[in-house]
């Protein structure tokens, strides 16, 4: 318990400093708090520390800093700090883990360097998780793809009818050529310039359709250009039947394609309402758009309707520009941190993709079980009906998610460290930015990072914390049946994960 009462008054002036500071100085503060990163934090996670045993006061991670400064990144966790007694954290948790109104709540709180479970509240039932399913998406994506694999958005040259020519290369003046626009898994695409520091508009539809005009102006080309579009990387059905027609027409979601601008939305500043029921075909119309002005000055016109075309002529089409996305990792953070349903659903079929199979729903789906299976996450009486978390027929449990959790923080296959910086950070980023601001759960904002969930009767938290003797703990917390609209279920969860970081239980 020692340090504790400092740790509080730190903590106050935290949470103050959290409500006035302008949002230039938050970020800094983020960069000081938010870590560890996966690359700073591995080190301590995957071994044990041979350092002796020493008097654990008040770790440094959780005192407010005194001045701000270029951040050196949090120094290595201990193995011998003491870890939580179970008694004593399950009685702290009892007194908050508690419903408003109707439902339960189920739980399991592990040692993550030892896997020792020190709370379980019912923790092997199956429940329905909301958006944590895409905890499972990002580890299968990560290990399927790779963290640093990207996703290719190309225009080609569909040859002639009847030609067996890949494109008719020096095939100068007038006449029409029809140009390809292939979806090749970026969801992300921007309508401008490619963005490179972004991950959302890293690859843009101005910058493929200056090297497309560039390249037939090259050829000598001046007719005029037909826009297709392949997106025939995806099978199936572009919705799963699993999800509610309301949830479809609210936008929570939208038929899946192989391409798209801004997750499937009209503008990328705008996430709720109304999406384009289409987004393959949004996509080749704000390429054409581009097109028409890069290629005006070359004597290119562009024809007004975007058509579709069957994959198989384009396989060997020859490429007349291409830009890449963000990396996988970028993407998992940007889904994990933002709860992207459109990016989840597309990185399982991407999933799929990765290991030889058709794209679709239920190969996705099997995609995630099958990774989570390789990775040795128990997965018995575990349903997966999306990847997103949208679906209802989900149902997956409490130690399931925190086994998961441990894999992504202390797990041997070190690729999915880079899943860490994607947890979002109480009280500053993502789906937690606007939660831990009370006093109940101040003490922790900047510590706490877990991944949200939440649908009409069902909340979940999932994620890892240090808690206040320097022990990393990961845990999951998932209500069920809860009285829709209730005040006090969230605080309730987030109250939780407090305990665990204020937590000198030992």
């Amino acid at each position: 318990m020692s340090g504790t009462t400092g740790t509080a008054r730190s903590r106050e002036r935290l949470h103050a400093l959290i409500r006035s500071w302008p949002t230039a100085l938050l970020t800094l503060l983020l960069a000081v708090l938010a870590l560890p990163a996966g690359m700073l934090i591995a080190p301590a996670l995957t071994g044990p520390d041979q350092s002796a045993a020493r008097a654990v006061q008040s770790p440094a991670w959780q005192l407010m800093p005194e001045r701000l400064s270029v951040p050196q990144g949090i120094g290595p966790l201990s193995n011998t700090a003491p870890v939580p007694v179970p008694a004593e954290l399950a009685a702290k948790l009892d007194a908050v883990l508690k419903t408003d109104g109707g439902g339960t709540f189920t739980g399991v709180v592990q040692d993550a360097a030892t896997g020792k479970v020190l709370f379980d509240r019912d923790g092997a039932a199956n429940r329905i998780p909301a958006s944590n399913m895409k905890l499972l998406t990002a580890v299968a994506a990560l290990r399927a793809i790779g963290p640093e694999a990207r996703f290719t958005t190309k225009a080609v040259a569909l040859p002639p009818a009847g030609s067996q020519a890949a494109a008719p290369s020096g095939s100068a003046g007038a006449g029409t050529r029809s140009v390809v626009l292939v979806g090749g898994g970026d969801v992300l695409l921007g309508g401008g310039e490619s963005a490179e520091d972004q991950v959302l508009g890293h690859a843009g539809m101005a910058t493929l359709a200056k090297q497309t005009a560039e390249s037939l102006r090259r050829d000598g080309f001046t007719g005029q250009v037909e826009v297709l579009v392949d997106d025939s990387l995806f099978t199936g059905p572009a919705l799963n039947p699993a999800w509610s027609p309301e949830d479809v027409a609210a936008g929570e979601m939208a038929p899946l394609f192989p391409l798209a601008l801004n997750s499937a939305r009209f503008d990328p500043a705008v996430t709720t309402g109304p999406r384009p029921q289409d987004s393959a075909l949004a996509a080749g119309e704000a390429f054409a758009a581009r097109l028409r002005t890069a290629g005006a000055a070359a004597g290119l016109t562009v024809a007004p309707a975007v058509g579709r075309v069957d994959g198989k002529p384009t396989a060997k089409a020859a490429v007349l520009g291409e830009v890449q996305s963000a990396t996988v990792s970028q993407q998992v953070d940007h889904m994990l941190q933002t709860s992207d349903n459109y990016l989840a659903e597309t990185l399982g079929r991407m999933s799929a993709a990765a290991a030889g199979k058709q794209a679709g729903n239920e190969t996705a789906t099997a995609a995630v079980l099958g990774q989570l299976a390789d990775l040795g996450i128990p997965t018995d009486g575990m349903v997966v009906a999306d990847v997103s978390g949208l679906a209802l027929g989900n149902q997956v449990s409490a130690r399931q998610f925190s086994e998961v959790v441990r894999a992504v923080t202390s797990g041997r296959d070190t690729r999915l460290r880079t899943a860490l910086a994607g947890f979002p950070v109480a009280g500053l980023t993502g789906t937690l930015g606007d939660r831990y601001i009370d006093e109940t759960t101040a003490e922790g904002a900047g510590l706490v990072r877990a991944k949200t969930g939440t649908l009409n009767s069902v909340i979940a938290l999932s994620g890892y914390v240090v808690d206040a003797d320097g022990r990393l703990l990961v845990f999951s917390f998932i209500g069920n049946g809860l009285t829709p609209g209730a005040d006090g279920n969230k605080p309730a969860l987030d109250a939780s994960a407090t305990v665990l970081a204020a937590c000198g239980c030992s």
